[in-house]
């Protein structure tokens, strides 16, 4: 399934930012896009920054969750590159990682979350399909009980 973009005449699957939360995530979002057989893939860990207020987590648990996830996307692609972003919008932070590493498409399994959650975090996913520059894979999930 390796499709052409006409749009800019480059391959869909050439080179696709993935987008990680934490190892478990990582591992299962790398399971789901593998059967597309992608060219090559970087693993992209955002720290959500505070903004004025403390950090939800400290750099150092944030970066070696960082490392704990782009070793479980290694276990999958073992060629993958990692980028880690620091931002209080994860959004604006993936385009940022896409622009910066020449992605051409973003490939993320959604997170799920009650309507609330979705509200108060500025739904990622929503603004991951309905502003992006590049084009975006939904990937499906393989088990509901995650």
């Amino acid at each position: 399934m390796t499709g052409t973009d006409d749009a800019i005449g480059r391959n869909l699957l050439g080179h696709v930012l993935l987008p990680i939360a934490n190892e478990a995530d990582a591992l299962a979002t790398a399971r789901a896009l593998e059967p597309y057989e992608p060219e090559r893939v970087t693993a992209l860990h955002v720290v959500e920054k505070g903004g004025g207020v403390p950090d939800k987590t400290p750099v150092e648990q944030s970066e070696e969750l960082a490392a704990e996830s782009y070793a479980a996307v290694r276990t999958v692609f073992p060629d993958a590159d990692d980028h880690t972003a620091y931002a209080r919008d994860v959004a604006a932070a993936i385009f940022d990682a896409a622009e910066e590493v020449d992605a051409s498409a973003i490939a993320y399994r959604s997170r799920g979350g009650n309507r609330l959650m979705k509200f108060i975090s500025g739904d990622v996913s929503l603004k991951l399909v309905t502003e992006s520059d590049l084009p975006v894979i939904t990937l499906p999930h393989e088990d509901p009980d995650e």
